[in-house]
């Protein structure tokens, strides 16, 4: 029997929401084990003189549990 856990992250980007994700992906894998999946809970940017200035992602990392 395995046990998941689910975490939020929040992860930026000033290319992309995409990169965000991958942005988040990435850092999350370096302190947890076993990540399984994620979904995006919510998406906004920040704009600054009428441009987007960063992309940010809220993101559930699942990740099973030793």
């Amino acid at each position: 029997m395995s046990v998941a856990k689910v975490t939020e992250i929040i992860s930026s980007s000033s290319k992309s929401f995409d990169d965000a994700v991958e942005n988040g992906i990435k850092r999350a894998s370096k302190t947890l084990k076993g990540i399984t999946g994620a979904w995006v809970a919510d998406q906004k940017v920040t704009v600054k003189d009428g441009k987007i200035d960063e992309y940010r992602v809220v993101m559930k990392v699942t990740f099973v549990l030793d």
